[in-house]
């Protein structure tokens, strides 16, 4: 990997500040002009899909992690992202490959396993490869995951045909 230049990883870093304290508008400007100058950051990218995914903009989410993808196609959370971004966008199918993609990249980065179980339970209407991935995502997570555990009993205990917990991805 080739160095960043410092005023580069400064305004990263402020646009990562700005998007802790919230203030997404300010951030957005600053990593829009990162990404502009520096198409080959796929950090920037990444974060704007973020924004873009908190302020309800699917499409254009979409958009920054393909780019960030392109920019960066080894990084697993970006894989991630992409697969958030489809799957908020109503893209299951390209949201599971991207989950997919994610897992082949870091098979032992735990949030697209979850991700890719709460797809395959809420939208894919395949709750015993929901009940595997989030068998598999329970051991990537050594702390645990209680919420994860009672969906596990849940999915097991009801009929495939009833649909009725809400889940969380994680990015």
């Amino acid at each position: 990997l080739a160095a960043v230049d410092p005023a580069h990883q400064r305004s990263f870093t402020e646009a990562t500040r700005l998007m802790q304290a919230g203030r997404d508008d300010d951030a957005q400007k600053v990593l829009t002009a990162l990404a502009a100058a520096n198409p080959e950051l796929g950090g920037a990218h990444a974060n704007l899909g973020l924004l873009h995914l908190r302020a309800g903009r699917s499409s254009d989410a979409v958009a920054a992690a393909e780019r960030a993808m392109r920019a960066n196609p080894k990084q697993a959370i970006y894989a991630n992202l992409l697969g958030i971004a489809h799957r908020h966008n109503g893209q299951f199918v390209q949201a599971r490959a991207a989950y997919q993609k994610a897992i082949e990249l870091d098979a032992t980065y735990a949030a697209p396993v979850l991700n890719l179980g709460i797809l395959n339970d809420l939208y894919l209407a395949n709750p015993t490869g929901a009940v595997d991935l989030y068998a598999r995502y329970l051991i990537l997570t050594p702390a645990g995951d209680a919420a994860v555990a009672k969906w596990v009993a849940e999915l097991k205990g009801r009929k495939a045909s009833t649909n009725v917990a809400v889940r969380q991805e994680k990015p």
